[in-house]
């Protein structure tokens, strides 16, 4: 971890680079870098609290994998093509594959029709950048996970009561 500590900042190297190959809009304010990479380095800083991770009950790499696997779901907006990212499990460290939420856009400004909206976030499986088990999870699956892990009767009474029924019967603990 002490490679990615902030006090180990060379600030003139930085600096340096920043000169050669920054935009102008950055060094027309170098002489104040050091002041705004502060933040990120509090002298102060008990050594011990660095570790974000710590009250995780973590056990390395592949506890924290799990944390984010397991226990994290991820709203997404349905048209994003980064949500392709969540199932990409070659790309994604340790195989990785991540609970991401079909969350539609029907709210957004930018939304004139919201039955679009589903068609759009269909577009990544037209792709191929999501399989159509991907898009299952991301539209139906996750979302059964998500809110029945907590009350397995959240769906009654829905149109989709039914189908949750047989996901939750067919896949109990994901």
């Amino acid at each position: 971890m002490s490679q990615f500590d902030p006090a180990h900042i060379d600030h003139p190297r930085l600096a340096d680079l920043m000169a050669e190959y920054g935009s102008p809009a950055f060094t027309r304010n170098i002489d104040q870098l050091k002041d705004a990479l502060r933040i990120l380095s509090d002298p102060n800083e008990d050594p011990e609290t660095r570790d974000e991770f710590r009250h995780c009950g973590t056990d390395g790499t592949d506890g924290i994998r799990r944390v984010f696997s397991d226990q994290f779901f991820f709203g997404c907006e349905a048209d994003d093509p980064m949500n392709a990212l969540a199932f990409n499990s070659v790309l994604n460290p340790l195989g990785t594959r991540l609970r991401a939420l079909f969350s539609s856009d029907i709210g957004h400004w930018d939304v004139p029709d919201m039955r679009g909206v589903l068609l759009e976030a269909w577009e990544l499986v037209e792709s191929e950048q999501l399989s159509e088990a991907d898009f299952r999870d991301f539209t139906f699956a996750n979302a059964v996970d998500l809110f029945c892990s907590t009350n397995p009767n959240f769906f009654d009474d829905t149109a989709v009561e039914e189908a949750v029924r047989k996901e939750i019967a067919v896949a109990p603990a994901r």
